[in-house]
């Protein structure tokens, strides 16, 4: 055996690793991602749900985006206020959060409405909104009831209740996923501390209203001449609260004639 040929190849062996332990030290320096800290912080803080609601892809983007200062520390609906605290523990920044919940502009429930026809199957709203009648009931902004929204709520914050979408206040997180579904616009997100709503999403006239509801804003204006803050406007025959204005007072409650304008617990 040649001790010199095995000394000779054990140094070439030995040589190659050095070089290539070298060279992946050079590589990984230059492909190196840089890690903010921050950012991974925050991220173990969010829900992980990856809703979409603060208006990001997902966590990991909202992460990022704080983390620059592209995004505020209470931009994330699920976590709420209890998460928005912490992270502005981690960024420095402010806490404040105002909370958002879903509400469904229509009381139409099945006895206070008409319909076109009956219908008995399977179907979602956006089917039935694309059909020539535009779903089976009368009214052609209400909800149709057949919860689209229901089957988008990862939190169970919906129901169809007697043909309409009732939202759970307490379950819903304000994602606003049940918005984006809805074909009608009946879904918005709402300051959870207003109290006072209007249950009706129609823009018909009066007189075509009752002739398909009996609950909906007939369009009087009564609310609004009534509303000593001037909260309320008159919008396409609907009557439309701006609610940094409202005061709770529940004046256009009890003036309402159709009772469409509603004190929410």
């Amino acid at each position: 055996m040649d001790i010199n040929a095995i000394i000779i190849a054990a140094a070439i062996v030995a040589g190659l690793g050095l070089l290539i332990g070298i060279l992946l030290g050079i590589v990984g320096k230059v492909f190196e991602v840089q890690v903010d800290e921050k950012e991974v912080a925050i991220r173990e803080v969010l829900p992980g749900n990856n809703c979409g609601g603060c208006g990001f892809a997902g966590c990991d983007a909202l992460a990022a985006a704080i983390a620059k200062g592209e995004a505020k520390p209470g931009s994330c609906p699920v976590g709420g206020a209890a998460v928005a605290a912490q992270i502005a523990e981690i960024t420095g920044g402010s806490a404040e959060i105002e909370r958002k919940v879903a509400f469904v502009k229509c009381a139409g429930i099945n006895e206070k409405t008409t319909d076109k026809y009956i219908y008995s199957g399977n179907m979602n709203c956006r089917e039935a909104a694309n059909l020539v009648s535009g779903g089976a009931k009368g009214c052609a902004n209400g909800c149709l009831g057949y919860g689209s929204c229901v089957q988008v709520c990862e939190f169970g914050g919906i129901s169809i209740r007697n043909g309409v979408a009732f939202i759970d206040r307490e379950a819903c997180k304000g994602c606003g996923h049940c918005v984006e579904i809805c074909p009608r616009g009946v879904i918005e997100l709402v300051p959870y501390e207003a109290t006072v709503r209007v249950r009706c999403n129609s823009t018909s006239k009066g007189k075509d209203v009752k002739a398909v509801c009996q609950v909906g804003c007939i369009g009087c204006g009564l609310c609004m001449k009534n509303c000593a803050s001037e909260a309320i406007t008159l919008e396409n025959n609907l009557a439309h609260i701006d609610y940094s204005k409202c005061i709770g007072c529940g004046v256009c409650v009890e003036k309402c004639p159709v009772k469409i304008i509603k004190m929410e617990a």
